[in-house]
C-alpha cells in the first residue's frame, strides 16, 4: 500500500523539524561557546569562526576531568549493575501473584516515586556514617540503588505484565525452578525494558550533583558534576572553558543514549500496554 504525500504530512514534518531545531539551541550553543577564545565577546549563539579547542585541554586538566569521570562512572556502572537483578527479582512475583499482598506490595513501593528524597536524607547519612561507608563511592552506590528501585520496579513491573506467559509455563512444565524459569526465559525477554531502566537511571545518577556532595564531601573522589561546581566557581569569567568541560561531562551519556534509544521505546510501550 502506497501512501500519498499530502499537504497534512508536509505541515507535520514541518512541525518535527521545526521542534528538532528549537531543541538543538541549546546543544549548538554549548558547543560553540566552548570553541569560542576566552575573550571573545559576541553572542552565544554567534559561531565561532576561529575554534579554540584548546578549551576542552584546559577544561580536562584544570577540574580534573578524568578522575571526575572515572567515579561518576564507577558509581553509575555499580548503581546500575546492582539495582537491575534486585529490581528484576522483585518485579517477577509482584507480576504474575495475583493476590492482594502482591498489589499491596507493588503499591507500597511506587509510593516512592512520589515520596521526597530530602525526607530520608538525614538517617540515611547517619547509617552511611555508622556504616563507614562516607566518602567512598559504595556510599554512592547504595544510596542510587534504593534511590531508583520503585522507579525500576514500576517499569519492569508493567513490561512483565504484557509478556506472555506460555513461556514460563513450558518451562516448569520441563522441571525449571522459579529461578531458573526468570534467569533463563523470562530474564532474556526483559532486554528492551533493562534497556530503559538502565539509561535513565543512569542519566539521573550521572547528573546528580547533590548527593556526591554529601556523601563524598571533604575528599578527592569526586562525581563530574561536582568537579564542575568547583570549576565554575574558581573560573567563573571564564565561559569557554566551562561550556568545554560541560561538553565533555555530556559525551558518554550521550553516547549511552545513542545506543539504547531504541530499547527506551520499546520498554515504555510494553509497560504501558501491560
Amino acid at each position: 500500500m502506497i501512501t500519498r504525500y499530502t499537504w497534512r504530512t508536509g505541515i507535520l514534518e514541518a512541525v518535527l523539524i521545526l521542534g528538532a531545531l528549537i531543541f538543538m539551541v541549546p546543544l549548538y550553543a554549548l558547543v560553540n561557546i566552548s570553541l569560542k577564545p576566552a575573550n571573545a565577546d559576541s553572542g552565544m549563539l554567534s559561531p565561532a569562526l576561529s575554534p579554540h579547542f584548546g578549551n576542552f585541554a584546559d577544561a580536562w586538566k584544570t577540574a580534573a576531568l578524568g578522575p571526575a569521570l572515572g567515579n561518576s562512572f564507577l558509581i553509575t556502572a555499580g548503581s546500575l549493575l546492582l539495582l537491575v537483578p534486585i529490581a528484576a527479582l522483585a518485579s517477577y512475583p509482584l507480576a504474575r501473584v495475583t493476590r492482594t499482598w502482591s498489589r499491596l506490595t507493588f503499591y507500597g513501593i511506587a509510593a516512592g516515586l512520589v515520596l521526597p528524597m530530602q525526607l530520608a536524607l538525614l538517617p540515611l547519612y547517619t547509617s552511611i556514617r555508622d556504616l563507614g561507608l562516607l566518602g567512598t563511592p559504595w556510599s554512592l552506590i547504595v544510596y542510587y540503588a534504593g534511590l531508583t528501585f520503585p522507579f525500576s520496579v514500576f517499569l519492569y513491573t508493567g513490561f512483565l505484565r504484557a509478556l506472555p506467559v506460555e513461556y514460563e509455563e513450558a518451562a516448569v512444565m520441563d522441571g525449571c525452578s522459579p529461578l531458573r524459569t526468570f534467569l533463563s526465559v523470562v530474564f532474556p525477554l526483559l532486554r528492551p525494558v533493562t534497556g530503559t531502566v538502565v539509561i535513565l537511571n543512569a542519566i539521573a545518577i550521572w547528573n546528580d550533583f547533590f548527593a556526591p556532595l554529601l556523601f563524598l564531601s571533604g575528599t578527592e573522589s569526586q562525581t563530574t558534576p561536582v568537579a564542575l561546581y568547583g570549576f565554575v566557581g574558581q573560573y567563573v569569567s571564564q565561559w569557554p572553558m566551562i561550556f568545554a568541560g560541560l561538553t565533555v561531562s555530556i559525551v558518554p551519556v550521550l553516547i549511552a543514549y545513542l545506543f539504547l534509544q531504541k530499547y527506551i521505546i520499546q520498554g515504555f510501550s510494553g509497560g504501558l500496554k501491560g
